[in-house]
């Protein structure tokens, strides 16, 4: 799921996620359909199913069920998910690792990481692209 950086378009304000946290989803609608286009809708339907995938991996992790599928890039976690505690902490990074072949290292995670579920959405991307 690494994307090329040559077909990667700039994110708006450094983020795949605006003010709200609502994935943007402008490509579809606003730009003609050139091959251009078409690879930007690919980049963005692939940060949507991301999306879905850690979603996915924390509803198994902290056994959300189907509450975690209501949920949406500006769902807050650390500190409004009660399954989410230190140990949960752990063994979802560990879960993470696991599912996106992806190593974490202690200094490069913190709170901000588990904001939201956007905000774990853009680490694992930013994990991915490396």
């Amino acid at each position: 799921m690494v994307i090329s950086d040559r077909l990667r378009p700039r994110p708006v304000g450094h983020s795949w996620f605006d003010a709200s946290g609502t994935l943007i989803r402008f490509a579809a609608v606003s730009i003609s359909r050139d091959d251009r286009a078409l690879r930007i809708v690919a980049i963005l339907e692939d940060m949507l199913m991301l999306l879905d995938d850690v979603k996915t991996v924390v509803a198994s992790t902290l056994q959300m069920g189907s509450r975690v599928q209501q949920m949406d890039a500006a769902a807050p976690l650390l500190g409004a998910v009660p399954e989410l505690d230190s140990i949960a902490v752990v063994n979802l990074i560990t879960a993470l690792e696991e599912h996106f072949g992806i190593t974490v290292a202690d200094d490069e995670i913190g709170a901000s990481t588990f904001e939201t579920l956007g905000s774990l959405a853009q680490f694992i991307e930013r994990k991915l692209s490396r």
